[in-house]
């Protein structure tokens, strides 16, 4: 469709036709949905998640305390009067300085009209005055426990989030220009996103389509970096990366991702792979490829996924190279696994590990971050319900759950794009991956979340036994790395430190800027950002970050520097397959390419 017939308005006929496809479309959803939700019995409220308790108990605080009510309605008074001369001003074509200002980084309202015209400018600040006074009005309820403050706040949050005028029709001048410019096309399109949005959750949930899928395939412009899968067991695959250099570190580099993810994240482009990096400064890389899980894994244990997992992989190296050592690098989930090995070997008097360098993982969970709010006795046992029913937690409602940490930008500002304004999303490889869920087998599960999240026992010499074995990082001398980033919000920097200092070997912890995801995968290249160095550990992560030296660019050379005198020197470069271990098949492999099913 051309420029200028988008911006012609459909005739009657084909406007009548249109409507009757989305009312057949939306006839034919619904009927789905009620098939498979209707048992005839009246709906019944589950507060699963204890958001009703936990506002129950607060507006009870709240009420005892009359006068910060008081409090509150004057500072909410004071800021609308300032907002209100402020908007005569501007009508009277005078200067006036804005009463709020949105947040640094938040990018509702980067449209002009929210700046320049008068009336859309008194809407966006009206919305952040109130919002800022529920938020602190609710934020400042004395005599809470932690965890009901905590929910408290992530709730209110998700409420002012969802109340934004950007996510309305009628309140968003981005939206309406279009719908004026389009003939309400944009408004029509919307409606046919949001059908094949339902649709692609097979009528049971609304799964809201963040990039152009088609854009994108693991094997042919994400995750190709040549290599061979060497060996595989019911839970893993083991790739093997193909040399780009003559000479190889005599010991291998074994990375183990999160399972809650796929491992491609560190091998996304050219440009931007963490492993394409590591071949090329000469190690030779080892990935462990997870299997995504169904039914018949639902009795796979924590104990399986460490067995199988880094164990089984440390043995197929050696087969593999002859080496029986090797460097290792855990990432998130997969570096919580990484700690525990390490605790294992240890106890077994094993130092086939060499070194263990740690991504933005959590191994002392008693600051757990943001994820804290999903994660008490009610909803874990509610999880485990629904997991014993089906064998597995489904990946969407995991992808959901990250989504609403952030749910501006990875909800709402989709809702507003597909929706609203009727557009395709945009192809990004990154929110392709993040899309890419994988499921998590019911009993691993279960014993990673009271565990680790609700009893915080990995931190407790003897706290787990695996396969036996109690775990003791206290006592593995192991030389560990550790970068985490300034912004995580998934593992918290100051959380991740806490685990740094569990080890009783020689550790260094680096701090690198931005988040979760851009503050690891941050290739030097880039030239973006910065990290936080600090030759030894101080007792407190405040006092380890103000004597921390700030270093420019990327985390990743502090890294190479780090491992070089690790790698045992030089020997030739090794091909897949050219050990005692044949290649089954090219890299990416198979298990990688497993996608969920829809609903």
């Amino acid at each position: 469709m051309t420029e200028s017939q988008s911006n012609q308005a459909y005739d009657p006929a084909e406007l009548a036709k249109a409507y009757a496809e989305i009312a057949q479309r939306s006839s034919e959803i619904v009927s789905r949905y009620l098939a498979t939700h209707s048992n005839g019995a009246a709906p019944v409220f589950n507060d699963e998640l204890g958001i009703a308790k936990a506002f129950y108990d607060m507006m009870g605080k709240l009420f005892a305390d009359p006068a910060k009510i008081a409090e509150a309605q004057m500072k909410l008074w004071q800021d609308y009067s300032a907002l209100w001369q402020n908007s005569l001003l501007r009508m009277w074509g005078l200067e006036a300085k804005p009463v709020i200002e949105p947040a640094k980084g938040d990018r509702r309202f980067k449209h002009d009209d929210w700046q320049q015209n008068f009336l859309f400018d008194y809407i966006k600040q009206s919305y952040l005055i109130t919002a800022r006074n529920l938020h602190d009005m609710v934020g400042s309820v004395k005599g809470l426990d932690d965890t009901t403050a905590k929910k408290v706040d992530f709730y209110t949050r998700q409420y002012i989030d969802a109340l934004s005028p950007t996510n309305y029709l009628a309140t968003n001048p981005e939206v309406l220009r279009e719908t004026v410019n389009s003939g309400g096309k944009n408004l029509l399109n919307g409606l046919n996103n949001l059908l094949d949005d339902l649709e692609s959750g097979d009528g049971k949930q609304l799964r809201v389509k963040m990039t152009d899928a088609t854009a994108f395939e693991v094997g042919r412009n994400l995750a190709t970096t040549p290599g061979k899968v060497v060996f595989q067991n019911e839970l893993m695959q083991l790739i093997q990366y193909s040399p780009s250099t003559t000479e190889v570190w005599r010991r291998p580099l074994l990375i183990i991702p999160p399972w809650i993810n796929k491992f491609y994240i560190l091998d996304m482009r050219e440009n931007n792979s963490f492993v394409r990096w590591a071949v090329g400064e000469g190690h030779t890389v080892f990935m462990i490829s997870w299997v995504n899980p169904d039914t018949a894994h639902a009795a796979c244990t924590f104990d399986d996924y460490l067995q199988a997992g880094p164990l089984a992989a440390i043995d197929a190296i050696e087969q593999a190279t002859g080496e029986k050592s090797v460097n290792a690098i855990g990432f998130c989930l997969g570096g919580t696994l990484l700690a525990a090995t390490l605790g294992y070997l240890t106890a077994k008097g094993d130092k086939r590990i060499a070194s263990a360098t740690f991504f933005a993982t959590m191994i002392d969970f008693s600051e757990p971050g943001e994820l804290e709010v999903f994660i008490d006795e009610q909803q874990v046992a509610n999880l485990e319900k629904k997991m014993q029913e089906r064998g597995y937690l489904e990946g969407a409602e995991m992808a959901n759950t990250f989504n609403l940490l952030r749910a501006n930008d990875l909800i709402w500002s989709f809702v507003v794009n597909n929706y609203l304004l009727g557009k395709a999303p945009f192809p990004f490889d990154l929110l392709y991956w993040n899309s890419d869920s994988t499921r998590m087998p019911a009993a691993m599960h279960s014993f990673y979340l009271r565990n680790m999240y609700l009893r915080n026992l990995l931190r407790v010499p003897g706290g787990i036994t695996l396969d036996g074995v109690p775990i003791d990082l206290t006592k593995v001398k192991t030389p560990t790395y550790f970068i985490s980033t300034l912004e995580d919000h998934i593992a918290p920097w100051k959380s991740t430190y806490a685990g740094a200092q569990l080890f009783a070997g020689e550790t260094r912890f680096v701090l690198g800027g931005s988040g979760h995801i851009a503050g690891i995968i941050n290739p030097p290249a880039a030239k973006k950002y910065c990290y936080w160095t600090r030759d030894a550990l101080a007792d407190a992560p405040q006092a380890w970050f103000e004597s921390a030296n700030q270093q420019p660019g990327s985390w990743w050379t502090d890294w190479a520097q780090w491992a070089e005198p690790k790698g045992k020197g030089k020997v030739p470069a090794r091909e897949p397959g050219s050990g005692k271990l044949p290649a089954i098949e090219a890299a990416p492999g198979a298990y990688v390419k497993v996608k969920l099913a829809a609903g």
